[in-house]
């Protein structure tokens, strides 16, 4: 959607980030509660950086347990389900508790812990497939396991957000979770694509419309000398040779996922079970872009 055809614009906070929803029609005051309040419930479930979170209690269970999630968890885990499967294991969502160690935790400490206690975490460390067993929206864990869905939620956030707008009979619009975008519409919304080197500049476009457009770059959360948020699961150890992606697929769930996995496989290996297009940047500055992605790189 083009700034000129956007009649409402709804701009708050949901998860630790900004968001803005631009409509053809403009948002009634119950549609845009309907929106926050989804917001609430899904940050009350998988945050991990609130005490109160489902996720922060089975974090904090010394013994495991059974843990019930909403049913918007089958669709969520899915996908991790097919990434991990996808990746080797590289996209996990028991990462959590190595993103603590490396001291993006609940504090945001920014500090990593010692040598000696990431490696005794590393000796067991949990894995999707072994450490939660699941049923339906059910979970059953057997010792504490810090879920991260940071990979995938945010981009799963937007579809819900995008549902309840489709619920209420809007058929045009954009929510935009701060770069995370589902489109709907008739004519396309035109996103630069941000040069992971120089954030005041771009290197290309994308042309987005009725798709999702998600992007990862190690440059927005960095705190250290190679010390940011896009872990490989099987190391704990942060991606070294890619620096920015963005991928446009049909469900902003799985463009974030697959903007991740990326940083850990190659785009022809995934493509053997998502359906995407692709932009990567790696740390040399070579860029690499499928034929068919609805844009362009400069130069």
């Amino acid at each position: 959607m083009n700034p000129a055809e956007a009649s409402s614009r709804f701009a708050f906070d949901a998860i630790g980030t900004p968001w803005q929803i631009e409509t053809e029609a403009p948002l009634d005051q119950d549609v845009r509660q309907r929106i926050l309040d989804r917001a609430e419930r899904f940050d009350a479930t998988y945050s991990r950086f609130r005490p109160d979170s489902l996720v922060s209690r089975i974090a904090s269970a010394p013994e495991g347990g059974r843990f019930v999630f909403p049913d918007d968890s089958l669709a969520l885990f899915d996908v991790y389900d097919r990434l991990y499967a996808a990746t080797d294991g590289a996209v996990d969502p028991l990462v959590g508790r190595d993103l603590e160690l490396l001291g993006y935790d609940a504090a945001y400490t920014l500090r990593p812990a010692p040598e000696a206690v990431r490696a005794e975490h590393a000796r067991d460390r949990p894995d999707w497939t072994a450490d939660a067993v699941r049923d339906g929206p059910c979970v059953l864990t057997l010792r504490p396991v810090v879920i991260d869905v940071g990979a995938v939620g945010k981009g799963y956030l937007v579809d819900l957000l995008s549902a309840v707008l489709d619920g209420a009979g809007h058929t045009g619009f954009v929510v935009d979770a701060s770069g995370d975008l589902l489109h709907r519409g008739r004519r396309p919304t035109r996103v630069g694509l941000e040069n992971p080197f120089a954030a005041r500049q771009v290197i290309g476009v994308a042309e987005v419309r009725d798709r999702a457009l998600c992007a990862s770059g190690v440059n927005r959360r960095s705190w250290g000398d190679g010390l940011h948020h896009v872990l490989d699961a099987r190391t704990a150890v942060p991606a070294d040779r890619v620096v920015a992606t963005w991928v446009v697929a049909e469900r902003a769930a799985c463009a974030d996922g697959l903007a991740t996995a990326l940083f850990f496989t190659g785009a022809d290996r995934l493509a053997q079970s998502f359906d995407f297009t692709c932009v990567r940047v790696r740390s040399d500055g070579r860029a690499e872009i499928s034929p068919d992605f609805p844009g362009e790189l400069f130069g």
